[in-house]
Protein backbone atom coordinates (compact mmCIF):
# COMPACT_ATOMS: atom_id res chain seq x y z
CA UNK A 1 0.00 0.00 0.00
CA UNK A 2 2.84 2.40 0.82
CA UNK A 3 4.52 1.79 -2.47
CA UNK A 4 1.29 2.48 -4.35
CA UNK A 5 0.89 5.79 -2.46
CA UNK A 6 4.43 6.91 -3.29
CA UNK A 7 3.99 5.81 -6.90
CA UNK A 8 0.87 8.01 -7.11
CA UNK A 9 2.70 10.96 -5.54
CA UNK A 10 5.57 10.49 -7.97
CA UNK A 11 3.27 10.34 -11.00
CA UNK A 12 1.35 13.45 -9.87
CA UNK A 13 4.58 15.36 -9.26
CA UNK A 14 5.95 14.25 -12.64
CA UNK A 15 2.82 15.39 -14.48
CA UNK A 16 2.81 18.75 -12.67
CA UNK A 17 6.50 19.36 -13.37
CA UNK A 18 6.11 18.28 -16.98
CA UNK A 19 3.24 20.72 -17.54
CA UNK A 20 5.13 23.52 -15.82
CA UNK A 21 8.25 22.85 -17.94
CA UNK A 22 6.18 22.78 -21.14
CA UNK A 23 4.48 26.10 -20.27
CA UNK A 24 7.83 27.72 -19.40
CA UNK A 25 9.35 26.49 -22.67
CA UNK A 26 6.38 27.87 -24.62
CA UNK A 27 6.72 31.29 -22.96
CA UNK A 28 10.47 31.33 -23.66
CA UNK A 29 9.92 30.68 -27.38
CA UNK A 30 9.88 33.66 -29.77
CA UNK A 31 6.12 33.27 -30.30
CA UNK A 32 5.53 33.21 -26.53
CA UNK A 33 7.69 36.27 -25.98
CA UNK A 34 5.90 38.13 -28.77
CA UNK A 35 2.54 37.20 -27.26
CA UNK A 36 3.60 38.44 -23.82
CA UNK A 37 4.98 41.66 -25.30
CA UNK A 38 1.82 42.23 -27.35
CA UNK A 39 -0.36 41.77 -24.26
CA UNK A 40 1.82 44.15 -22.24
CA UNK A 41 1.69 46.84 -24.94
CA UNK A 42 -2.07 46.45 -25.27
CA UNK A 43 -2.50 46.79 -21.51
CA UNK A 44 -0.24 49.86 -21.45
CA UNK A 45 -2.18 51.49 -24.29
CA UNK A 46 -5.44 50.90 -22.46
CA UNK A 47 -4.04 52.38 -19.26
CA UNK A 48 -2.73 55.45 -21.12
CA UNK A 49 -6.10 55.95 -22.79
CA UNK A 50 -7.90 55.73 -19.46
CA UNK A 51 -5.42 58.14 -17.90
CA UNK A 52 -5.93 60.64 -20.73
CA UNK A 53 -9.70 60.41 -20.36
CA UNK A 54 -9.41 61.00 -16.61
CA UNK A 55 -7.16 64.02 -17.18
CA UNK A 56 -9.57 65.51 -19.74
CA UNK A 57 -12.53 64.95 -17.42
CA UNK A 58 -10.66 66.60 -14.55
CA UNK A 59 -9.65 69.54 -16.73
CA UNK A 60 -13.24 70.07 -17.85
CA UNK A 61 -14.50 69.87 -14.28
CA UNK A 62 -11.88 72.31 -13.02
CA UNK A 63 -12.54 74.71 -15.89
CA UNK A 64 -16.23 74.71 -15.03
CA UNK A 65 -15.40 75.42 -11.38
CA UNK A 66 -13.19 78.33 -12.40
CA UNK A 67 -15.85 79.68 -14.74
CA UNK A 68 -18.38 79.53 -11.91
CA UNK A 69 -16.02 81.47 -9.62
CA UNK A 70 -15.41 84.12 -12.29
CA UNK A 71 -19.14 84.42 -12.89
CA UNK A 72 -19.88 84.77 -9.16
CA UNK A 73 -17.21 87.40 -8.58
CA UNK A 74 -17.65 89.45 -11.74
CA UNK A 75 -21.24 88.79 -12.67
CA UNK A 76 -20.16 88.11 -16.26
CA UNK A 77 -21.48 84.85 -17.69
CA UNK A 78 -18.88 82.85 -19.59
CA UNK A 79 -19.59 80.72 -22.64
CA UNK A 80 -19.94 77.02 -21.98
CA UNK A 81 -17.13 74.64 -22.79
CA UNK A 82 -19.13 72.86 -25.52
CA UNK A 83 -19.79 76.05 -27.46
CA UNK A 84 -16.20 77.19 -27.17
CA UNK A 85 -14.89 73.78 -28.27
CA UNK A 86 -17.19 73.84 -31.30
CA UNK A 87 -15.94 77.26 -32.29
CA UNK A 88 -12.29 76.40 -31.58
CA UNK A 89 -12.02 74.53 -34.87
CA UNK A 90 -13.25 77.56 -36.80
CA UNK A 91 -10.83 79.86 -34.98
CA UNK A 92 -7.91 77.53 -35.61
CA UNK A 93 -8.75 77.35 -39.32
CA UNK A 94 -9.05 81.14 -39.49
CA UNK A 95 -5.69 81.59 -37.74
CA UNK A 96 -4.04 79.15 -40.16
CA UNK A 97 -5.50 81.04 -43.13
CA UNK A 98 -4.15 84.33 -41.73
CA UNK A 99 -0.69 82.85 -41.26
CA UNK A 100 -0.74 81.50 -44.82
CA UNK A 101 -1.68 84.93 -46.21
CA UNK A 102 1.09 86.61 -44.20
CA UNK A 103 3.61 84.09 -45.50
CA UNK A 104 2.54 84.76 -49.09
CA UNK A 105 2.56 88.53 -48.83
Amino acid sequence: MRRLFWLGVGVAAGVALSRKATETARQASPAGLASNLGEAISELAGALGAFGADVRAGMTEREQELNDVVEQRSGIARRTVARRDASAGRHAATAQARRARRAEG
